[in-house]
């Protein structure tokens, strides 16, 4: 399968993922998993709102939970490099008919929020406030004691519409997942888009869409990835963990995933590869099982089926329909 080449002069230089703001229902419980657990640290706080940053973070923010009544996520964030990037970003929306409004954000310069092919709510901001790095204050370390925000994994109803939309924004494809109908016609299931330099920023995967399917902080080691199992099950949170210990086939990380007191699903990783150079994807097939676990157990049903809906968008079925893999399938293939 061939994908379009990679854009190198977007209109507008996306940097990185920046920030997730999801919608809990008690403010309390998620600071609680999010800082014991997860090990974020607080940058500021008020009676409805918290935001919190990873340890190497300088950056305001890279998670903001709001109190609501229904758990959901109002919109993911990117940074861009500069003012003019907001700005030269919303004369290319406004030249191809997407909506797109400039916004005033608590913590953030300048904003703007657009909804992508696919329904998904999405924001770009410039700039935020500083604040200390705490990577080397070991200790008051806490929990998997998370550095970084590193990616989300999207749940798309159609996954090559969402590739055409940010593919011409520079992202460019480290990895993708296909299959071969018995035409002879060749699917995309899944594909990594990145613009830091390592696997993924964005990662779109077959199924009701668009929805919020998890977020991902960089670890560490692998050391702290088994920490905060032990730190899970000492906190009575060991029935959180949903997925793992494993390795991934796909990017070749170690990772865990935990899902939260509202069950917005959080991947804990280690183990990334540079992607800086141009070269072609890594292309999976999905009939190849060790692309999702080169180690560790399947992921269960709810894996597939559950994910966090994204504020004011009703998920659409999927083009591409498949039975999630199971226990049975998986010894069969391995």
């Amino acid at each position: 399968m061939h994908l379009p080449d990679p854009v190198l002069n977007p209109p507008f230089n996306v940097t990185r993922a920046s920030h997730t703001v999801l919608t809990v229902r008690d403010l309390a419980a998620s600071k609680a998993f999010y800082t014991d657990l997860v090990g974020l640290v607080v940058s500021d706080e008020d009676a409805n709102t918290l935001w919190l940053r990873g340890r190497e973070e300088n950056c305001h923010h890279s998670l903001v939970l709001v109190k609501g009544e229904v758990p959901d996520c109002p919109r993911i964030g990117f940074r861009v490099l500069t003012d003019d990037d907001i700005l030269k970003a919303k004369d290319h929306f406004d030249s191809i008919g997407v909506a797109a409004k400039l916004v005033d954000v608590a913590y953030q310069g300048k904003t703007l929020q657009v909804s992508d092919a696919i329904g998904m709510p999405v924001e770009f901001t410039s700039s935020m406030p500083l604040r200390e790095r705490m990577f080397m204050a070991y200790d008051r370390y806490h929990g998997a004691a998370a550095q970084r925000l590193d990616h989300w994994q999207i749940q798309a109803q159609d996954v090559w519409k969402a590739f055409r939309f940010w593919q011409p924004l520079g992202f460019r494809t480290s990895e993708y997942t296909y299959s071969e109908s018995t035409s002879e016609q060749v699917n995309l299931w899944g594909v990594w888009m990145q613009r830091k330099g390592n696997p993924h920023d964005l990662v779109f995967t077959n199924g009701p869409g668009p929805r919020l399917h998890h977020f991902a902080y960089l670890l560490r080691d692998a050391h702290d990835l088994v920490h905060a199992c032990d730190v899970a099950g000492s906190l009575g949170l060991g029935r959180r963990l949903e997925r793992g210990p494993g390795r991934h086939g796909i990017s070749g990380a170690m990772f865990c995933y935990f899902r939260d007191p509202d069950g917005h699903r959080i991947e804990l990783f280690n183990t990334h590869y540079q992607h800086i150079d141009l070269e072609p994807p890594v292309a999976w097939s999905l009939s190849d099982p060790r692309r999702a676990d080169q180690w560790g157990l399947p992921a269960q049903a709810k894996w597939f089926n559950e994910a966090t809906s994204f504020a004011g968008t009703d998920p659409v079925q999927p083009l591409l329909s498949i039975e999630p893999p199971t226990l049975e399938r998986f010894l069969e293939n391995a």
